[in-house]
C-alpha cells in the first residue's frame, strides 16, 4: 500500500548510493614477484692453475634479433637489430654471427606475414577478438538477476574482483535484482558513473522489489560500476544489489516481490500502488510546507490524479472473493483520501495544508489499508521513517561508497 511520506521532505528511498566501483573488472592482483636467488654457499678458495681463455662476447643485437624472429614480434625492429650485429660483429669479432642471420631471416618472414594479415583482414580478426575477450573478462562480475552473493572481502564498500554465488534463502551479503549497459564512448569520468548508477538503480529497484512494505529497514542499495581501466576493455555494466546499511551486515532472504512471486490479486494491488508512490516521489524538497506552499499544491493536485488512476485501477480487477471486501473498503478510504489532497490544492496557508495532508495520510496507510494487504498475503507493516528523516529536508543520497 501506498504511505504517504510523513510530514516535511523524504529521506530517498532505498538509501543510498551505492557503490562505485568495484568495480567491475573481474581477475585476481598481481602475481607474487620472484626472490632474488641466494648468494651461493661461498667463493672458490682459488685456482691452482692458471684460467684458460676466455671466448669472445656473444653479441647483444644478434641475441635480441633472434628473439623477436622466433617471436614473429615487431620484425623491423628485429631486422635492423640483426643488420646491426653483423656490423658490430666484424669490426669486434664477438660471436652470434648466426643468430644474428637466423634473426634477419625469421624477421624478414615476419613482416611478410603481417602485411599480408593486414591486406586480407586477418589481423583486424585477430584484434576484435582479443578485444572482445578483453571485453568478456574484464566487465562486471557474472552475477545475475536474482541472484545472491557474499563479498570476499565482508564489505560491499571496498574494490571487488570476485563473489561467491550463494543461495538467497540464507545469509547473504547481497542480491543482486538489476543490471544495465552505459553507452560506448569515451569515460565519463567517475561522478557521471556514480549518478547514472544512483539514478537507475533507485528506479530499477521497485520493480524487483515492488512491495515497499516488505523491505526490512535495514536495507540499502549498493552497485558494481565500471573502473577508467575496464572501460579501455569495452566494460559498460552496471551491477545494482541490495545490502545492508552496514556495508559489512548481510541480509537474510530474498526481497524479490515482482511478477516471478506474486499472484494476481497480489501483482494487480502492487502495481496499482505503484501509481500512488510515484506521485508522494514527487513532493517538493524543502524542509517546511510554508517554504514552498504553492508548489506543495501543486503536487497535492498529482497526487489527487494519482488516486483516481489507483482507484480505477483497484476496482476493475476481479479480486478473489477472499479478498474483495477488504480491497472495497480499502478503495473507499483512498476516495476520502482523494478528497483530503483535493482540500489541501486549494489550501490558503501552509497549516491549512498540513492539516489535510495529515487526515489524508492516515487514511492511505491506515488500517484498511492492513486489512486488505492481511487478506492478499502481503506484508501489513507500514514503513516508518526516523524522526530525523521526517525533518531533514530531502537530504542528499547515500555516500557513494566504493565496491
Amino acid at each position: 500500500m501506498a504511505t504517504p511520506p510523513p510530514l516535511g521532505p523524504q529521506p530517498p528511498h532505498g538509501g543510498g548510493s551505492f557503490a562505485p566501483p568495484g568495480q567491475s573488472q573481474a581477475g585476481g592482483g598481481q602475481p607474487y614477484p620472484y626472490q632474488a636467488a641466494a648468494q651461493p654457499w661461498g667463493q672458490a678458495w682459488g685456482r691452482a692453475y692458471p684460467a684458460p681463455p676466455q671466448p669472445p662476447p656473444v653479441n647483444g643485437p644478434a641475441i635480441a634479433a633472434l628473439v623477436l624472429g622466433v617471436l614473429c614480434f615487431l620484425p623491423g625492429v628485429g631486422l635492423l637489430l640483426g643488420i646491426v650485429a653483423l656490423v658490430q660483429i666484424r669490426k669486434k669479432g664477438e660471436r652470434g654471427k648466426g643468430m644474428a642471420v637466423a634473426g634477419i631471416v625469421l624477421s624478414t618472414i615476419g613482416a611478410l606475414l603481417m602485411t599480408l594479415a593486414f591486406t586480407t583482414g586477418g589481423a583486424r580478426d585477430a584484434w576484435d577478438g582479443f578485444r572482445d575477450a578483453a571485453s568478456s573478462a574484464g566487465g562486471t562480475f557474472s552475477v545475475e538477476k536474482g541472484e545472491c552473493f557474499d563479498s570476499p572481502s565482508g564489505s560491499l564498500e571496498e574494490y571487488a574482483y570476485d563473489v561467491d554465488i550463494v543461495p538467497c534463502d540464507g545469509e547473504h551479503d547481497a542480491e543482486v535484482f538489476a543490471g544495465f549497459s552505459m553507452p560506448d564512448g569515451g569515460y565519463p569520468g567517475d561522478d557521471a558513473v556514480t549518478d547514472v548508477a544512483d539514478d537507475r538503480c533507485y528506479a530499477r529497484s521497485e520493480e524487483y522489489a515492488m512491495d515497499a512494505w516488505a523491505l526490512p529497514v535495514d536495507v540499502d542499495i549498493y552497485y558494481f560500476t565500471p573502473t577508467r581501466q575496464s572501460w579501455r576493455y569495452g566494460d559498460r555494466e552496471i551491477t545494482c544489489m541490495f545490502g545492508n546499511v552496514d556495508a559489512e551486515g548481510s541480509l537474510t532472504g530474498s526481497l524479490r516481490r515482482d511478477a516471478t512471486t506474486l499472484d494476481d490479486d497480489q501483482l494487480a494491488f502492487l502495481e496499482a500502488d505503484a501509481i500512488l508512490n510515484d506521485a508522494f516521489d514527487q513532493v517538493p524538497d524543502t524542509e517546511y510546507v510554508e517554504d514552498d506552499l504553492s508548489g506543495h499544491k501543486v503536487w497535492a493536485s498529482q497526487v489527487v490524479r494519482a488516486l483516481e488512476q489507483q482507484t480505477s485501477a483497484l476496482r476493475a480487477h476481479d479480486w478473489e472473493s477472499s479478498a474483495e471486501q477488504a480491497v472495497t473498503d480499502y478503495v473507499e478510504a483512498l476516495d476520502e483520501a482523494r478528497e483530503e489532497w483535493e482540500a489541501a490544492s486549494e489550501a490558503s496557508d501552509a497549516e491549512d495544508f498540513t492539516e489535510h495532508w495529515d487526515k489524508a495520510y492516515r487514511l492511505t496507510g491506515g488500517p484498511k489499508a492492513v486489512t486488505a494487504r492481511e487478506a492478499l498475503g502481503l506484508a501489513t507493516e507500514s514503513p516508518t521513517y526516523d524522526d530525523e528523516d521526517a525533518g531533514g529536508g530531502g537530504g542528499e543520497d547515500g555516500s557513494g561508497a566504493e565496491v
